[in-house]
């Protein structure tokens, strides 16, 4: 076994910001960061900074370039065709079981999650999709299983990557319809209609955004 090593407060605490504020958007994809920078905002010395860096790099949220540093991750349309396809099929699950398995607490904060997100500014994108994501994460809370949120986590991450990239969230009229549904369905424990509208969601949004992808930026 590895010796043990005392958690590093400073390190955590610089990891967690720097996670919140690419998930969040603050950090945009492809800006670039710097380890001086990074120390002087906040105070503490590269160490921290540069071993948050790599764990950050190690999730898949920044990208290491040679002689250039880190910077946000940016995904391609064949990246986030596969994210969306897996998205689909987690996202469907999950809807499924939380129309069989979600509690009356669960319920509760599934319509506290959708009305905050229907409440948000329409000129916030960046809090839109915060919303957005809390919502989808709530529901497959209400599913009650450990693998699925352990894969959601992961899968969260990249698509608010691609949320942030692509800035497609209000781009459908039909978001506030097909969110309400999903919630319908599964208030109503109906597992095939929870799944059949979480899955439309996800091909409805795939769309968008393979075609903001495929466009080149400037023609946007």
């Amino acid at each position: 076994m590895a010796s043990f090593e005392r958690p590093s407060l400073v390190r955590d605490g610089v990891y967690d910001h720097l996670r919140r504020a690419v998930l969040d958007g603050e950090l945009a994809p492809g800006e670039r960061l710097g380890e001086v920078e990074l120390g002087q905002q906040f105070g503490v010395s590269r160490t921290p900074i540069r071993e948050a860096l790599m764990r950050l790099t190690q999730d898949g949220l920044l990208v290491a370039e040679a002689n250039k540093g880190v910077r946000v991750r940016t995904l391609t349309a064949a990246e986030a065709r596969d994210t969306y396809v897996v998205r689909e099929e987690l996202d469907g699950l999950a809807a499924a079981l939380a129309a069989q398995h979600h509690t009356p607490a669960d319920a509760e904060a599934l319509r506290r999650a959708l009305a905050a997100l229907n409440a948000a500014p329409g000129s916030d994108y960046r809090e839109q999709t915060r919303l957005d994501l809390a919502y989808h994460r709530a529901l497959t809370h209400a599913a009650h299983n450990a693998a699925l949120t352990d894969l959601a986590r992961d899968l969260e991450q990249r698509v608010a990557l691609i949320k942030h990239q692509t800035r497609t969230y209000n781009a459908h009229p039909q978001t506030d319809e097909q969110h309400a549904a999903l919630l319908r369905a599964v208030l109503a424990r109906d597992a095939r209609a929870a799944r059949a509208a979480a899955r439309q969601h996800v091909r409805t949004f795939a769309a968008l955004v393979l075609h903001d992808l495929t466009i080149p930026q400037e023609a946007l």
